[in-house]
């Protein structure tokens, strides 16, 4: 064959080629090409999920009901439009804080914080409420007689050698104020220990809800309540009892205009935001109560949420942390449905 033969048949060929490509399959099986199968593409990746995301997918069991007698409800005077401001804290399980939340449960039925105020708001650290002169024994508000003692031992839960296993394979980064930290019933703790000895207790996370004193050997009565607005203040941990957290409404103390006096106190009476009335939802008529739920810290989804929180691997984020203090885990709380 001429090299001009080779040329035209090798043209010739590439035309063929062409034409079956646009008449599809059939025409290049016809014409003789042998073409590799088409690939198989790909199936695109899963989204990843945000903490918030995988907490609303959760099932409805993994979803445990706050019982109306756990949830303290305090309604401030409205706002300067005329807005609604309550705030719902749930309080704190045995065994922890188990004589300040009796309490509270006390002063909430004698409905001693109606007409008493919020008195204090020091920025990046706590709204405090309670009795403005509860240091003038003359002019204070009467406690209930009922009120229990409370001491410090409750501050923190000591136990042996089995409780202290419970938190032997949990780790924490270096630089944290406890050895170890977990959830224990849907509430932040931290742990210490030996391997003949335990202590566990509840952290001061934002939100938490905690018992003003003055100095030792004063441990609170509950009457005087904080709530935390800011960063995590874990060198109150064990020094300052605490009963629970705010689970709705939080923005109507951290947004309230901080103090002008020391630590944030109202100098003047007139700034003082004023209680209308503090009740256990259990009290409220069954159509104004609260009904909440928590994600149970034990199931499945919640693990996946926590890993989630300290690794957000989500479209924003370029690089997971590789771990998150305990505080920026918050438990999700939802309305129930």
């Amino acid at each position: 064959m001429t090299r001009f033969a080779m040329l035209a048949a090798g043209a010739a060929a590439l035309t063929s080629l062409a034409a079956a490509a646009v008449a599809g399959p059939d025409a290049r099986q016809a014409s003789g090409a042998v073409l590799p199968p088409p690939r198989a593409e790909a199936p695109a990746p899963a989204p990843v999920l945000s903490p918030g995301e995988i907490a609303a997918q959760a099932p409805a069991a993994d979803w445990i009901a706050i019982a109306a007698d756990d949830l303290l409800v305090m309604d401030l005077a409205p706002g300067a439009r005329g807005q609604a401001r309550r705030v719902v804290i749930q309080l704190m399980p045995p065994p922890f804080a188990v004589p300040w939340v009796a309490n509270i449960r006390t002063l909430a039925a004698a409905h001693w914080w109606d007409g008493l105020s919020v008195v204090r708001v020091q920025d990046n650290y706590v709204a405090q409420w309670g009795d403005p002169d509860g240091e003038t024994p003359a002019r204070a508000r009467p406690l209930p007689p009922a009120l229990r003692p409370t001491s410090d031992a409750p501050y923190q839960l000591r136990g042996d050698a089995p409780g202290w296993q419970r938190f032997a394979g949990l780790t924490i980064p270096r630089g944290t104020p406890a050895g170890y930290t977990a959830f224990e019933a849907g509430w932040p703790v931290a742990a210490e220990g030996t391997p003949d000895h335990a202590a566990r207790w509840p952290v001061h996370c934002y939100g938490m809800v905690g018992v003003g004193r003055n100095l030792a050997p004063d441990r609170g009565t509950g009457a005087e309540l904080y709530a935390v607005i800011g960063h995590a203040p874990r060198h109150l941990d064990r020094n300052i009892a605490l009963v629970g957290r705010v689970v709705e409404g939080i923005e109507h103390l951290s947004s309230l205009p901080r103090g002008t006096g020391p630590l944030g106190f109202y100098a003047d009476p007139a700034e003082r935001v004023a209680i209308r009335q503090v009740r256990l939802a259990s009290a409220l008529p069954a159509a104004e109560r609260p009904r909440l739920e928590y994600l149970s810290t034990d199931s499945a989804a919640f693990l996946r949420y926590a890993e989630a929180r300290a690794n957000r691997r989500d479209a924003f984020f370029n690089l997971p942390a590789g771990g998150a203090d305990i505080c920026n885990i918050p438990v999700p709380v939802r309305r129930a449905r």
